[in-house]
């Protein structure tokens, strides 16, 4: 029997796709979540700390299958009931909009922390990501749609990142296709497979064999071509002449959303795709997704969920936005305010004292020595030197 107990030189191990962040990351990633705390405050949006851990009653909602897969689960000795560790934050925050103050009108919220996997996302992601994001409860119109989405890109562009791209799409779409063609459950679910790797002959082949209209045949072959710039709203008017109104409404929202975030953040590209069905199980509006120059996978995700907290007792209109705060570390060039470190050399005299806690509550980073004998670290560049009746920073 293999043996599975750990041998000392093993003990340092860490469990796949879990990971301790040193240093000059860790304070690295700390500023970026500070940096898109402060813009989500900037607009309104209250900060709430929802718990690592709560029942999974609560916790397992709204979001389909692919959170209940990701979510680990234990058994509450106090109570026998089983919980789940989170694995989205977003569950969390409807019950407290539902439940915990229960503010009329539209609320904003925001939040940060960690959110714990079963498994990664993508063979490269950790299953520990740090999240940021906010929800907006309460708003149905587009506006809300617009606001969030331009928060997002706002909140992005001030994190130094490479040129950014925008991919927008609408569930609803591709609902109404479905409904119209009459699809069985699993018909639903076969075609949303298919959808989703995109793969032309398999749809064809699909299609084909299972739905009989030719009208129907038309337009579901087509859904996966209708991916482009903005004009492909219009392209997407002309093809669907004669479909369903839910169809037309959805492209009149996406192309108000893209007159208006064109205008007011001129430095994204916008990509539309008009077969986009990720979250298509909880999802009922708009999707979008941000990517980075440089970064293969998306660095933020979000969407119209409406009536989210319906299993709470409160249905409302709901849209959000989640950023993947590791992902963003990896291609950040903000810099460390360590980088400054200033060293403070080993004395009994107070005004030295004194001038340590000055630099410091100007926000000045001093490492102060133990002792006579203590090396200088590396990552100091100035020093404390007394000069002319006092001390003073100079470089080493």
């Amino acid at each position: 029997m293999e043996n599975l107990v750990m041998n000392y030189e093993d003990r340092w191990l860490l469990p796949d796709g879990i990971e301790e962040i040193l240093p000059e990351s860790a304070d690295q990633i700390e500023s970026l979540r500070r940096q898109l705390l402060d813009a989500f405050r900037l607009w309104g949006y209250e900060l709430v700390i929802p718990p690592m851990i709560e029942y999974t009653d609560s916790l397992l909602i709204g979001l389909g299958q692919d959170i209940d897969l990701l979510t680990f689960r234990v058994t509450d000795q106090l109570s026998g009931r089983m919980m789940g560790i989170r694995a989205d934050i977003t569950p969390q925050i409807a019950r407290m909009d539902a439940h915990s103050f229960s503010q009329e009108g539209v609320s904003r919220l925001c939040y940060t922390g960690h959110v714990l996997h079963t498994k990664p996302k993508t063979p490269l992601a950790t299953r520990s990501p740090l999240q940021a994001g906010v929800e907006l409860f309460g708003g149905a119109g587009v506006e809300s749609d617009i606001e969030v989405i331009t928060l997002l890109l706002e909140s992005l562009q001030q994190l130094d990142l490479p040129k950014l791209h925008l991919d927008l799409g609408h569930v609803a779409i591709y609902r109404t296709l479905a409904e119209e063609a009459e699809f069985t459950k699993e018909q639903e679910q076969e075609f949303f497979q298919l959808l989703q790797r995109k793969s032309a002959t398999d749809i064809d082949r699909w299609v084909n064999e299972h739905v009989k209209k030719p009208q129907h045949k038309k337009w579901l072959l087509k859904l996966p071509e209708l991916a482009g710039g903005p004009e492909i709203i219009d392209t997407a008017r002309e093809f669907f002449k004669g479909a369903p109104a839910a169809i037309f409404d959805a492209l009149d929202q996406l192309s108000k959303i893209a007159q208006t975030i064109g205008q007011r953040c001129n430095f994204v590209n916008m990509y539309f795709d008009l077969g986009e069905v990720r979250g298509y199980h909880y999802h009922t509006g708009v999707v979008f997704a941000a990517f980075a120059s440089g970064f293969g996978e998306a660095i933020a995700r979000g969407g119209r969920y409406d009536s989210i907290g319906k299993v709470f007792g409160r249905a409302r209109a709901a849209i959000g936005f989640t950023v993947d705060i590791t992902s963003v570390s990896q291609l950040t060039l903000s810099q460390s305010g360590q980088e400054n470190l200033i060293w403070a050399p080993y004395s009994e005299d107070q005004n030295l004292w004194s001038a340590v806690r000055r630099l410091r509550d100007e926000g000045r980073s001093v490492i102060a020595a133990l002792d006579k004998d203590d090396d200088i670290p590396v990552k100091c560049k100035q020093q404390l030197v007394f000069v002319d009746g006092e001390y003073q920073v100079l470089p080493l």
